[in-house]
C-alpha cells in the first residue's frame, strides 16, 4: 500500500465514511426486548406470558389501556422497569440497554400499536 492511499483510507475509516451506525428500528427493538411477554402485536400474549405470572403483560394494542398513560409513564416503565413504576417486577429496566433515543422510539411505536395518544 502506498502512503498516498493509506492516509485517505485511514481518514475514510476514522470518519465512518459518512455511513450511519447501525441502529435497530423501533419494531426490531420491540420484537427483541418486548414481544416475548407483550406479543408481536402488543396484545400481552407473548410466548413468556403465562397464567402463573403475578401480573398479565400490558396490552399495548389497547387504546383504552394505553390512552390512560402519559408518554412519561411509558418512558419511565421502559427505562426503569416494572418494579420501579409499581408494576410487575418481571419487566426488566432497559435504561442501560437502550439509548434514550431508542426508548423514545419504542414509546412512539407503542402509540402506533394502540393507535392512541397520551392522556
Amino acid at each position: 500500500m502506498t502512503k498516498g492511499f493509506l492516509i485517505p483510507a485511514l481518514a475514510f475509516l476514522a470518519l465512518g465514511a459518512g455511513i450511519p451506525a447501525y441502529g435497530a428500528a423501533p419494531e426490531e427493538n420491540y420484537r427483541f426486548h418486548c414481544a416475548q411477554c407483550h406479543g408481536l402485536e402488543g396484545k400481552g400474549d407473548g410466548i413468556n406470558a403465562t397464567r402463573e405470572m403475578p401480573v398479565s403483560p400490558r396490552d399495548h394494542a389497547s387504546a383504552l389501556e394505553m390512552g390512560k398513560l402519559t408518554d412519561e409513564d411509558i418512558i419511565n416503565a421502559i427505562t426503569d422497569g416494572g418494579q420501579a413504576t409499581s408494576k410487575s417486577s418481571l419487566m426488566p429496566p432497559y435504561g442501560k440497554t437502550l439509548s434514550e433515543k431508542e426508548i423514545i422510539e419504542i414509546k412512539d411505536y407503542l402509540r402506533k400499536l394502540c393507535n392512541c395518544n397520551a392522556r
